[in-house]
């Protein structure tokens, strides 16, 4: 396995963030793209809410979650079991070498995988081996230097700051989103569509749920424990931005956006 550490980790309010996501707000730039029957493989499931979803509409044609934290699959079996995905398995494994055969899927699809991997043009080789020829890459991830908030908070300035550089030193790019279409094309692709799409956070229920998992994650779990030992930031400094997270949630005219990189490319 690969050294890269995963900025998010798996606390609680990370996972109740990724469980919220699904095709229809994850995967919309490729679900046009989709037929019955097609093989599909979800690089970097996570819980798999988005991958059952993706089962659904390739339906009988299979569909592999894989992610390289063994203990996150579980969650994502028992979610395809309760909504009854017959199709759909989960295996643990490596973005840098995943443990399927050459040419043996139709789609591959990858959700805010590659700006955690210091690699991110080698796990795409990777894909684009399991890909079979004329089969289609979906990859779509964030890009942190376009989020806005408002009211203005210095102290919510001084987190995203404070996030590019706790992931830069854990190898990653928070900034992948623009980056996508040239790593794409460096591993090989022919690209077919490069797009953009938006988050936003501007109602009572969105602002106070992104609100209190950012106060969580700042001052808990993988994130917080990564910050400290850095050195890039203090505990007290780390409950101060969890406080603003906090106060910012509950501000009545509180808005967060910001957007992500998509493409579409396939291999030749």
């Amino acid at each position: 396995m690969t050294a890269e550490r995963y900025t998010h980790g798996h606390h609680a309010a990370v996972l109740a963030n990724h469980s919220a996501r699904s095709a229809q707000n994850s995967a919309q730039f490729v679900l046009n793209q989709l037929r019955s029957g097609q093989r599909l493989l979800d690089v970097g499931c996570g819980p798999g809410t988005i991958t059952v979803d993706l089962a659904a509409l390739v339906d009988p044609g299979e569909v592999v979650g894989v992610d390289n934290v063994a203990g996150v699959l579980e969650g994502a079996r028992a979610l395809a079991e309760q909504r009854g995905a017959q199709n759909v398995r989960f295996e643990h494994g490596d973005a840098y070498a995943l443990p399927f055969e050459s040419d043996s899927f139709d789609v591959v699809y990858a959700h805010q995988v590659l700006q955690h991997v210091a690699r991110p043009v080698e796990v795409l080789g990777e894909m684009f081996r399991v890909l079979r020829p004329g089969g289609l890459v979906a990859v779509r991830d964030a890009d942190y230097g376009t989020m806005i908030h408002a009211p203005a908070d210095q102290r919510l300035e001084r987190w995203l700051e404070l996030y590019h550089t706790v992931a830069r030193s854990n190898g990653g790019e928070p900034d992948a989103g623009r980056y996508l279409r040239s790593w794409v094309a460096e591993a090989g692709f022919v690209e077919q569509l490069t797009s953009a799409s938006c988050w936003s956070y501007a109602d009572q229920v969105a602002t106070r749920t992104w609100g209190s998992q950012w106060s969580s994650r700042v001052s808990e779990g993988a994130f917080a424990e990564q910050a400290i030992g850095s050195g890039a930031a203090t505990g007290d400094e780390l409950a101060d931005l969890a406080a603003a997270w906090r106060e910012w949630s509950t501000k009545p005219t509180a808005f967060f956006a910001f957007l992500h990189g998509e493409v579409l490319a396939t291999k030749p």
